[in-house]
């Protein structure tokens, strides 16, 4: 092996395990944890069963990277909303950006499984912990409080997240949703 060789290798190796996880956050939204096998998420990557297991050990191994890919991706998106320079108020620059997530499917419904999943001791524990993460920036990072909050926005928030996973409605711009659906402290 050269030395030129080495670094294409690692480079096509992380861009296989991206995806397998692109594949298996499809896969898991879909069937579940209990219904997801390691040999469906290698069909839906283009890669075989030995490789997944290879790369990430078990299925459940693989369940955690999902989640914490997807939760990643939320404290990205709402870190990005937070920093964002704007005359946008930032409980609606949050709320769009939430919005922005519900449109991958795959993250909302690997991040819902681990929702119900929380009786498992060692996916309910991480999912636990992961929006526990969630929940310290909206409240540390970008001041959010359950006053500001009003009290439909969170089942606003909830009721969008539903219905969108099941795929009865498509996300919508927070422009042309509601008042107060996105947790805009203004609203009653």
């Amino acid at each position: 092996m050269t030395e030129k060789s080495a670094p294409a290798s690692r480079t096509e190796s992380r861009e296989r395990r991206e995806l397998v996880l692109e594949a298996a956050t499809e896969v898991f939204g879909r069937f579940g944890y209990a219904g997801t096998t390691t040999d469906r998420v290698a069909i839906a990557a283009g890669v075989s069963q030995p490789y997944v297991v290879r790369i990430f050990g078990t299925k459940e191994k693989l369940f955690l990277e999902v989640l914490h890919r997807s939760l990643d991706s939320m404290l990205v998106a709402f870190r990005a909303a937070i920093a964002e320079d704007s005359d946008i108020p930032l409980a609606r620059r949050m709320g769009t950006a939430y919005v922005d997530l519900l449109k991958d499917r795959g993250l909302l419904l690997s991040l819902m499984h681990a929702f119900v999943s929380g009786s498992d001791a060692i996916i309910g524990k991480q999912a636990r912990c992961g929006f526990l993460d969630v929940y310290r920036l909206l409240k540390d990072e970008a001041g959010m409080s359950v006053v500001r909050t009003p009290r439909g926005a969170s089942a606003s928030k909830m009721a969008l997240t539903i219905t969108a996973s099941a795929g009865v409605m498509q996300p919508s711009p927070p422009a042309l949703m509601p008042s107060g659906l996105v947790g805009d402290s203004t609203s009653a």
